[in-house]
């Protein structure tokens, strides 16, 4: 299976650099798997296409600002750093642009003066552990709420604080994605009660998204292709709700990769397990399957 088999022309003027305000209007493309019939209808339809017996599971991950520009003390130029995840609240495994600038012990300061930085250690991948420090007596996360830009996808080009609570899922809990779980994004409140009125189980699990979202496939045979780790969570009430409602002939419905890729690494023999801990799955169809479709 080659990378190539997934090339396709993706013009630039379709690619959407503004979000629908009303999230429900967006399109919804939906695919029979029986008859591999395509129709298109607007987002808000899609409770026609759930059962009362499913249960619906969304990743409630929220994105953080997890962009931030430094200078080093020492000479003026100007050094990108994107937080990965931390160790501590005051240390984290970041990605740092130039990585040449960024060497052990560099010190970093932000224009604010009131943040600064330093790198601890240099990882095998080429992360930076980076200790900061502030002056305000406040956790990390509200720090960078005030200083930190959201990271958005390298394709969409317009100022990411203009639409960052559009780039929020309305159900975003808990802090921690470097992207949003975009499957997501088009659900809004008043959509969710009407597809739990109708008896469809709506449930969340967390998995928060790392910048390997953003990095492209590079080699050409998918399976040396290695994602990065990402942390998970799914609770022990979550897991019972998913095996009953499918023990009574109903459908788990993830949305999303994100959600997909945390119910496929807990799932044996056709349960799904509570857990918490860090999956490297890598969703992809097996070689035969690609065939057919490309041939399809």
């Amino acid at each position: 299976m080659k990378t190539s088999d997934f090339n396709f022309d993706l013009p630039p003027g379709l690619i959407a650099q503004e979000p629908k305000i009303n999230r429900e209007e967006a399109r919804l493309m939906v695919i029979d798997r029986s008859s591999g019939q395509i129709v298109h209808r607007q987002f808000s339809d899609i409770i026609e296409f759930l059962h009362p017996e499913d249960i619906l599971v969304l990743n409630d991950t929220r994105v953080i600002p997890a962009r931030l520009w430094f200078q080093r003390k020492d000479a003026p130029s100007q050094i990108e750093v994107l937080l990965i995840r931390p160790l501590t609240d005051k240390r984290w495994i970041c990605y740092v642009s130039p990585g040449k600038k960024a060497q052990v012990g560099s010190e970093l300061v932000h224009s604010s003066l009131s943040l600064k930085a330093k790198v601890h250690e240099i990882l095998p991948q080429g992360e930076r552990l980076i200790d900061f420090e502030w002056t305000e007596n406040k956790h990390f996360l509200s720090v960078i709420e005030k200083l930190g830009k959201t990271p958005l996808p390298p394709y969409i080009h317009s100022d990411p604080d203009q639409w960052k609570d559009y780039y929020q899922t309305v159900y975003a809990k808990k802090d921690g994605s470097v992207a949003a779980p975009t499957a997501g994004l088009h659900f809004t409140q008043s959509l969710l009660q009407k597809i739990q009125a109708k008896g469809t189980a709506v449930s969340y699990l967390t998995l928060h998204i790392g910048p390997g979202t953003f990095k492209p496939v590079k080699v050409e045979n998918l399976e040396d292709h290695c994602m990065d780790e990402e942390f998970y969570q799914l609770s022990p009430e979550l897991a019972t709700e998913i095996n009953q409602r499918k023990k009574q002939g109903g459908r788990c419905i993830a949305v999303g990769t994100t959600v997909t890729r945390t119910l496929e690494s807990l799932a044996k023999s056709g349960i799904v397990e509570a857990s918490e801990g860090s999956t490297k799955l890598f969703i992809r169809p097996p070689p035969i399957l690609t065939k057919l479709w490309i041939a399809w």
